[in-house]
């Protein structure tokens, strides 16, 4: 059984979230280009971290950096998002991680637009109450937490 937990983002963080960002099969599975290092910590120091409506969490894993959870609005909504090392993959991290996450970030309607082909990304979702509100449109679907 693993130990997830959340936390507040330290700055020693960005470095394995950099690197969980640059893992090539992470990053065909969010159709999401990996960043150049400096744009990376450029937009996590000031976007993220910088805005304090922005919530944002580092998942630990029986105490190692497991990745991500963030929540941010746009445009009137309000969107989650995480991201996750290869190795906490398929193991309940990331369900149990935004779980936590949910029941402190209060904001409802919550949206995410996972790749539908992400098949592990959409489980994940569903198993915290999202439901799909529109089909794909170019590989994405939009899911809403109410």
């Amino acid at each position: 059984m693993t130990d997830v937990l959340l936390r507040e983002v330290r700055d020693e963080d960005l470095e394995t979230f950099f690197e969980y960002e640059a893992d090539p099969e992470a990053s065909r599975r969010a159709r999401f280009p990996s960043r150049e290092r400096e744009v990376f910590l450029h937009h996590w120091r000031t976007r993220i971290l910088g805005d304090p409506a922005v919530g944002a969490r580092t998942v630990l894993a029986d105490g190692e950096v497991a990745g991500n959870i963030v929540a941010w609005e746009d445009d009137g909504r309000w969107w989650v998002g995480y991201w996750y090392g290869r190795k906490f993959w398929g193991r309940g991290i990331g369900t149990k991680a935004l779980q936590q996450y949910l029941a402190e970030f209060s904001v409802r309607p919550l949206y995410a637009d996972p790749v539908v082909t992400n098949t592990g990304s959409v489980k994940l979702l569903e198993r915290c109450g999202f439901t799909e509100t529109e089909g794909a449109n170019d590989g994405q679907a939009l899911y809403v937490l109410s």
